[in-house]
């Protein structure tokens, strides 16, 4: 494993209890002086595989998404949120350390993350507050449906998980010990029930949340009844960059995936309401966002692991009404994955530990420091399963700003994109010597991502090598159900 920097454990356990009793006496800082009576606490709602077009807020005709549309009136709205490596255990892997994949090891599906860095519940543990994790955890690697015992969970207390599974409808889960145990009927909503037994219990205390559901990610067509009802594949208004050819199977996924997320919607609202009724909304952090898209049809291509932005943006909603108000603001710097650790800790008054590589955006939420134009770093350290080389897939570096795409594969420039002029990405600008100095201008931007981040860009054999992953002819890990 590389030599990542590390602050010694038991430094940073030292340094967040001294933080921790800081912030008990003193709060965190508010308009007018007020201080709150106690920490926020911090429920964080993740779906799988959201793309940040598909909601009515962002202007999908297709959405359905009532109760989202209300929360992002009263929220921090991130509008260019970024996976900074759009695949599903990559993502969660940074979620949990702050750092990017090739820092903690994750940039393949079904591997084991590391406990060397102090991972997000960790740092809330010893802040004083208790953690819980519901839903789909995929960072195990040692089966998908295998028993993940304490000492692999990152410190979550409150357990009700499982590595991976996409039968939302029989879908299992494990608790404290390995008896097998299974949500009743489609999954998401049993766990959405399970979050609020969860809030109800630890009222009384600061508490950290995650809930973790599987929708919408594929298959599309398994949402209950109810909401498959509501969309049919020929009222689906499509993308202009879904290619003729790719329509009608387009029209068919996205009656299922927006069935999905009305599903989701509803869930959202129950924790909403949850909140409300328990008398905690005000002093509580509410996050709702997506480890990464999906493409269907878009450009002629499905799922994740690309760099357009169907795959790359996801929606991040963020509310703290306390701290916030309820009078909702957009925020157009495109916030990266690794940024969501030091962001929830530091609008919780924790230090972030040494070892994580985001940033820290609670001034630009608060408003303390202004809105800007980062380049945030996209990046396939190396393409597998359904994004192989055969189908196109090919390793890539790239930097979403607020403006453009950019993006250069190990043959050189490939995409460059002005996604103000061209927000569905048809019009590929690299190589056109009219575009020269913007896109000197990104690849300066990009080679100082990598040199922050200590990325070589090498080949992903080498770092599939370094590793000691063994992958199949597809580059997966193989893994058993």
């Amino acid at each position: 494993m590389p030599n990542t920097p590390q602050i010694p454990r038991r430094q940073f356990l030292q340094t967040a209890s001294t933080a921790a009793a800081a912030v008990a006496v003193s709060g965190t800082r508010i308009e007018g002086g007020e201080t709150p009576k106690r920490r926020p606490n911090v429920v964080f709602l993740l779906a799988d595989q959201w793309r940040a077009q598909a909601t009515g807020y962002a202007g999908d005709p297709n959405a359905k998404t009532p109760h989202l549309d209300r929360l992002a009136a009263q929220s921090v709205n991130f509008t260019n949120a970024v996976s900074s490596c759009p695949v599903c255990s990559p993502y969660r892997g940074t979620l949990m350390t702050g750092q990017y994949p090739l820092t903690h090891g994750v940039f393949l599906n079904d591997v084991l993350l590391s406990s060397e860095a102090v991972s997000l519940a960790e740092a809330f543990n010893e802040a004083g507050y208790h953690t819980g994790y519901i839903g789909k955890w995929h960072l195990d690697g040692h089966g998908r449906s295998s028993f993940i015992p304490p000492e692999r969970r990152q410190g979550f207390q409150y357990w009700r998980a499982n590595e991976c599974t996409h039968n939302y409808n029989k879908s299992l889960y494990y608790g404290d010990d390995p008896e097998k145990l299974f949500w009743k009927g489609y999954d998401a909503i049993d766990q959405t029930e399970d979050a609020r037994h969860y809030l109800r219990e630890h009222r009384e205390e600061p508490f950290a949340l995650v809930l973790s559901w599987g929708p919408p990610h594929n298959p599309y067509e398994t949402a209950p009844e109810a909401f498959r009802q509501r969309f049919r594949p020929e009222d689906i208004q499509l993308r202009p960059n879904v290619p003729e050819e790719a329509a009608e199977a387009a029209r068919r996924d996205l009656a299922g995936y927006y069935a999905h997320c009305a599903a989701l919607d509803v869930c959202a609202g129950r924790i909403i309401s949850e909140l409300d009724d328990l008398g905690l909304a005000d002093d509580t952090i509410l996050v709702f966002t997506s480890d990464h898209g999906d493409m269907i049809g878009s450009q002629g291509n499905q799922r994740k692991q690309r760099p357009w932005d169907e795959s790359i943006r996801v929606p991040f909603l963020l509310r703290y009404p306390r701290l916030l108000g309820k009078e909702g603001k957009q925020i157009t710097l495109p916030i990266n994955s690794p940024d969501i650790m030091p962001t929830l800790l530091g609008l919780c008054g924790i230090n972030a530990p040494k070892s994580v590589e985001g940033t820290d955006r609670t001034g630009l939420i608060t408003g303390e420091a202004a809105d800007g134009d980062e380049a945030a770093l996209i990046a396939c350290p190396s393409p597998f399963g359904e994004w192989t080389r055969e189908k196109g897939g090919r390793e890539y570096r790239g930097v979403r700003t607020r403006r453009y795409t950019y993006v250069r594969s190990l043959d050189g420039p490939w995409l460059l994109y002005d996604n103000e002029t061209d927000p569905y990405q048809m019009n590929n600008l690299a190589g056109k010597p009219e575009h020269a100095a913007v896109q000197a201008e990104l690849e300066a931007k990009l080679a100082a991502r990598l040199r922050e981040t200590n990325d070589q860009f090498l080949p992903g054999g080498q770092y599939i090598a370094k590793w000691g992953y063994k992958t199949g002819a597809n580059g997966t890990v193989p893994y058993q159900n």
